[in-house]
């Protein structure tokens, strides 16, 4: 009678499962002997016992502080201008502290503060601020600290968990890929961008929402969406995503069930404030709608740069415009491929034509593709291409704006910060030309490649993964439907 297996043999057949960077990653593997060389090769031995999620969770949280240190000037110095653009050190959450009512303790949407404007903020960031400016006051009296400097702090310890969060469910997506996440963990506009504003709380319960659908679970997965659309708006576009390869695979029942909790989530969570005060709480849709053209986008960049700009009453028309364009494109190409491309891959292609498409570009924003980046190419040299380029762009901005506070400091000129611009964008695109690379043939797709799952099809993609084509707009071919039929064959014996 066979000997069971003992729990460290699951977890070393486990491990041998796993894809190992160092070996599969040409440029992991040359960087090997920097961290470690044999160190590297026995860290098993070290004490305490180390793992992979360890591992990205040191990682995540070694680069966050290191983002804080370099943070450190402005704390110091109370963010004063224009050092926290000459240092690099701007963030949005002291400003608010005082510009929307957090110090007086007013409830955002419900209260607005005299001779000030609601907060363009969605409601689950919205309370999280909310909730830390209530810390802030007895830890502020407590320490005897500057209140703005204690906001700023409580709000830095708060987002850590969010990042680790998103770090975690990255690495849990694809089983057999959590080194993937080591991307996200040391990204370096996560280290210098992660806390300019909230977006780390969008990031992380989108990833959870990839986890859910990854295991199968869509209404945990909607569930997580509709949190994340109720603290920033962006994740409501990767439903554009579901439903692209929902029609190409057919999978409507989890792909509505999904959506049906999606939307129940959002509007348990945003309706108390819009019953409140309808007024306060739409200010973030009507601010963001009315908005004209800003930093960091192509519109600014080209107007610069000598392109006649559009016209402030078309801005909307034209940007929307141009998104719907780019989004009907990438649901072309993902529908007429040889083969179905990965959620992933789609996912980061409609939010990367979202964000290049806009009226405006935070620094920061880049930070919404860097999980999906991670899964949809985890490949280390184009990622760090595409980081370098949007390095780039986060020292032109803040040095640019130097100028505005400061019109006889050094600051970078118009036309040097637009060109800076035009490299962000080249950089993300390349990135993206990279992911349709792969969509379009399979054989330089890591994920699909990497020689551990035999029959990865999509490992990340739940219900999406092996299910056959219900429509395409490739002519089918004989191999394609052997490989469907054994797929489905596959299934429907588990």
């Amino acid at each position: 009678m066979p000997r069971p297996s003992s729990g460290k043999a699951s977890q070393a057949k486990n491990d041998d499962a796993r894809v190992r960077p160092g070996l599969e990653d040409p440029i992991v593997r040359a960087s090997t002997g920097i961290v470690g060389g044999r160190l590297g090769s026995n860290i098993r031995r070290i004490a305490p016992p180390w793992n992979v999620l360890r591992v990205l969770i040191l990682l995540a949280a070694g680069g966050y502080l290191l983002g804080y240190l370099l943070d450190y000037s402005c704390v110091a110095g109370g963010w004063a201008s224009p050092d926290r653009y000459e240092q690099l050190c701007y963030s949005d959450i002291p400003a608010l502290f005082g510009f929307r009512g957090f110090a007086e303790g007013y409830l955002p949407y419900v209260q607005t503060p005299p001779g000030g404007q609601p907060l363009e903020y969605p409601v689950l960031t919205g309370l999280f601020m909310w909730l830390a400016s209530i810390i802030t006051t007895p830890i502020a009296e407590l320490l005897g600290m500057d209140a703005t400097v204690a906001f700023f702090n409580v709000n830095v310890l708060g987002l850590l968990p969010f990042l680790l969060i998103a770090v975690i469910a990255t690495a849990l997506t694809v089983r057999h890929r959590p080194w993937d996440a080591a991307m996200l963990a040391l990204a370096p506009t996560m280290i210098l961008g992660a806390t300019i504003n909230w977006d780390l709380i969008p990031i992380a319960l989108t990833a959870l929402a990839m986890l859910a659908w990854a295991r199968s679970k869509p209404g945990w997965a909607g569930v997580a969406l509709g949190l994340a659309i109720a603290a920033k708006f962006y994740p409501v576009l990767i439903l554009g995503a579901f439903a692209i390869l929902a029609l190409r695979t057919a999978k409507w029942r989890p792909s509505l069930i999904l959506l049906g909790s999606t939307v129940a989530t959002w509007v348990l969570v945003n309706a108390p404030f819009a019953i409140a005060n309808t007024e306060g709480w739409w200010y973030f849709y009507s601010f963001n709608s009315e908005r004209g053209v800003d930093f960091g986008s192509l519109w600014y960049a080209s107007s610069v740069l000598g392109v006649p700009a559009v016209p402030a009453d078309a801005l909307n028309t034209v940007a929307t415009g141009t998104f719907l364009l780019l989004f009907v494109l990438i649901a072309v190409l993902s529908l007429a491929t040889k083969r179905r491309p990965r959620l992933a891959q789609v996912a980061f292609l409609v939010i990367a034509a979202f964000v290049l498409s806009g009226k405006v570009y935070s620094p920061q924003y880049v930070l919404w593709l860097v999980p999906l980046a991670a899964m949809a190419r985890p490949r280390w040299r184009d990622f760090l291409i595409w980081q370098a380029g949007q390095v780039v762009y986060f020292l032109a901005i803040w040095w640019h704006l130097v100028g505005y506070d400061d019109p006889d400091g050094k600051s970078l000129g118009v036309e040097l910060y637009a060109v800076a611009t035009f490299v962000h964008i080249a950089t993300t695109v390349y990135f993206a030309v990279m992911v349709i690379r792969d969509m379009i043939n399979p054989a330089h797709d890591p994920v699909r490649t990497d020689g551990v799952a035999a029959d990865a099809d999509d490992p990340g993609g739940g219900p999406f993964d092996n299910a056959a084509d219900a429509f395409t707009l490739h002519p089918r071919t004989a191999e394609n439907n052997a490989r469907t039929s054994k797929s489905t064959a596959r299934t429907a014996k588990k």
